[in-house]
């Protein structure tokens, strides 16, 4: 695919991208932080609560493990939010950017 000329700073510029590149700051930020939020409970959890977090829940499986298995669940959860966000909402918005420029040139 031959690589096309576009005014790229008039793209940066434009209310649209800036929506784009805000939106998307917003939505990793807030993801990014309550990854690194659950991530970080279970080293704090077995610090301060070993009691807890060595419950045994079915034969010599306890909450600790329950626990740390659940970080890939919450990482999938993660990766699925963001998939739909920018499915719905970022390749939209760049699309519509995509299609203003060709309009340009």
């Amino acid at each position: 695919k031959m690589v096309k000329n576009h005014d790229w700073q008039a793209i940066a510029a434009s209310q649209k991208f800036k929506k784009l590149v805000t939106r998307k700051r917003i939505v990793l930020s807030g993801l990014m932080l309550f990854s690194v939020c659950y991530y970080f409970l279970l080293p704090l959890g077995a610090a301060y609560y070993p009691g807890l977090f060595k419950e045994q829940v079915w034969g010599p499986v306890n909450v600790g493990i329950l626990f740390a298995l659940s970080e890939f669940v919450v990482a999938w959860a993660v990766a699925v939010i963001y998939s739909r966000i920018a499915s719905k909402e970022f390749d939209l918005l760049a699309s519509e950017i995509v299609a203003e420029a060709e309009e340009c040139k």
